[in-house]
């Protein structure tokens, strides 16, 4: 058997598979693109159960593509707050915006329309062509790649962009005319609920077991290859709670680089004087729990410290309801604004 016939044969049993029966997921009952689209650039780096009651609230205050390109970006970036990776958010709002622009406000659903959108890359372009426009084009993520890393029992780097090149030529000769979306969405299901990343993989619960060489071969742990991770860099960080009048300090982020121009809580290094650093007077200093936050490239490793001022600085400063209901605060502050929140009745 030749690799494309066993391709060919794998994609063939999949979409069996998969019209079998399948995880109800919201974004999957509808052919509309522009919640296909929505649920795609969410599904980023973010499980899938995380994603549900987001996607839900999302649609639900912008259903439409000109309801998000039109509404504030506070607004957006609170719809998002706990998602993380708020670049996001901003290109989906860019790309509605080109859309309004540019197709009268119909979210396009070709491959060649959709990879011109802020945002979108070969992946999401794919999944959205094949599962709204029934393009026959493939869509492959970190779950494809380890699918057919174990399939054919390639010691691949899946990160590689070459890899993922290959995989998707090799798909595109295959992908069955007929039904390219469910053909994609069945190898996602496979990696995301039987050909798991961590431990060992269901194979017998598995729909092509019997055309898997790394499980004939006894390998299915052992691909994809995984490569030596660097460490992470860390910064030691204090993270401050400043109360003035029952109101709490906030300033936004430089409007380039880590969590560009997002609110957060003053915070300045370890080691660094926090007079010198917040610029104003305090009393009734005391400190807070430590927090930790992993970004992609760095972590973060904070203690709280809790304070009064009666000078305003170069401060924005809200009430706790404000910060609940309009600020988007990035997660790396979840911790500290939990603390905020608690004290909304003793700080009025």
């Amino acid at each position: 058997m030749t690799e494309r016939q066993r391709l060919a044969q794998v994609l063939e049993a999949l979409c069996a598979w998969y019209h079998r029966g399948h995880r109800d997921l919201p974004w999957r009952r509808t052919t509309d693109p522009y919640p296909v689209w929505i649920s795609e650039i969410m599904l980023q780096q973010t499980r899938v159960q995380a994603v549900i009651p987001y996607f839900e609230r999302f649609m639900q205050a912008l259903p439409t593509v000109q309801a998000l390109a039109e509404v504030p970006e506070e607004q957006l970036l609170k719809l998002w707050e706990g998602l993380g990776y708020y670049t996001r958010a901003r290109s989906l709002q860019k790309a509605a915006r080109m859309v309004c622009e540019q197709h009268d406000g119909v979210m396009p659903c070709t491959w060649e329309e959709l990879i011109a959108l802020p945002g979108i890359g070969p992946y999401t372009a794919g999944a959205v062509a094949s599962i709204a426009g029934g393009q026959c084009c493939p869509a492959v993520d970190g779950n494809v790649l380890r699918v057919l890393s174990r399939i054919f029992a390639r010691e691949w780097d899946i990160k590689a962009q070459a890899v993922r090149r290959q995989a998707e030529q090799e798909l595109q000769a295959v992908l069955p005319a007929d039904c390219p979306g469910d053909c994609n969405q069945a190898l996602m299901e496979l990696g995301a609920t039987v050909c798991l990343p961590h431990g060992m993989p269901l194979c017998d619960t598995c729909p092509v077991a019997s055309l898997c060489l790394a499980r004939e071969q006894g390998r299915q742990q052992l691909l994809p290859v995984k490569a030596i991770k660097k460490a992470r860099p860390v910064e030691e960080r204090v993270v401050c709670l400043l109360w003035k009048d029952g109101r709490i300090a906030l300033h936004k982020r430089p409007a380039k680089g880590l969590l560009a121009n997002m609110w957060e809580f003053p915070n300045f290094l370890q080691g660094e004087d926090p007079q010198e650093q917040l610029g104003i007077a305090l009393t009734e200093v005391h400190p807070l729990r430590r927090s930790k936050h992993v970004f992609t490239h760095l972590e973060w490793h904070m203690t709280g410290l809790e304070a009064q001022t009666t000078e305003g600085g170069y401060f924005t400063w809200v009430s706790p309801q404000e910060l609940e209901q309009a600020i988007a605060l990035p997660s790396a502050f979840r911790a500290y604004r939990a603390i905020a929140l608690e004290k909304r009745e003793s700080k009025g």
